[in-house]
């Protein structure tokens, strides 16, 4: 078992600026999809832990990381327990994300030097969750809970905090904009960068085509400030 090392994950995270996450219970689908978001110069995943196939597939995609995506950085998100969390530890899980703060997956990950990035929806929630070792906080749900005002909102007392909302982001340049204007230091992007349509067609180029756009807009954005 070997796991990256939890401040040069959450570096690496934060250099992208783009966290695509997505479930798929088919192997070989999962896996051209993987390639599509590296062919796209991603180099940060996670697969959702939202099927009952998740630990199966989770682990097809680990055991061949070395061969085709050696420099990519596969977490495991909607994780809620410590044991599950443990779970997939075990199968080489970079890091960890969870919808929530669970005081039992900030203590494994602390003490094995994993990084993990719990949810967070009010400013006592990310207060704690920042103070439970996680570098990075995620915001859920991003839109649901005010979008880039909150966040903006949310760092003017707390400069800080580093967030990465989730929720409500899509692929286009204007709502990009807004998030990282309001100061987010990342974005997570599921449905609306990698849905079960576009998986069904198989319609991976597109995906490769979207993932380079959306990572030029954030370095983009980014020159500008």
């Amino acid at each position: 078992m070997k796991n990256s090392n939890k401040r040069g994950v959450y570096n690496a995270i934060i250099t992208s600026g783009l966290v695509p996450l997505f479930y798929c219970d088919n192997k070989e689908k999962t896996i051209r999809v993987v390639k599509a978001i590296y062919k796209g110069g991603c180099r940060i995943l996670e697969f959702t832990n939202r099927g009952d196939k998740a630990p199966e597939v989770f682990a097809d995609i680990t055991k061949i990381k070395s061969s085709y995506f050696p420099d990519m950085l596969i977490g495991i998100g909607s994780v809620i327990d410590s044991d599950t969390a443990v779970q997939y530890i075990e199968k080489d899980a970079d890091f960890i994300v969870g919808p929530n703060l669970d005081e039992g997956i900030a203590d494994l990950c602390n003490k094995k030097n994993i990084a993990y990035i719990p949810g967070a929806a009010t400013p006592n929630e990310i207060i704690k969750a920042s103070r439970s070792g996680s570098e990075i906080v995620k915001i859920f749900p991003a839109s649901t809970m005010g979008g880039p005002d909150f966040i903006k909102a949310v760092l003017g007392p707390m400069p800080w905090l580093k967030l990465m909302p989730t929720g409500g982001v899509t692929t286009e340049e204007e709502n990009i904009r807004k998030w990282f204007k309001a100061g987010v230091v990342c974005v997570g992007i599921g449905s609306e960068l990698i849905n079960k349509r576009l998986i069904e067609e198989g319609d991976y180029g597109k995906l490769t085509v979207s993932v380079s756009e959306v990572l030029k807009i954030i370095k983009d954005i980014r020159n500008e400030y």
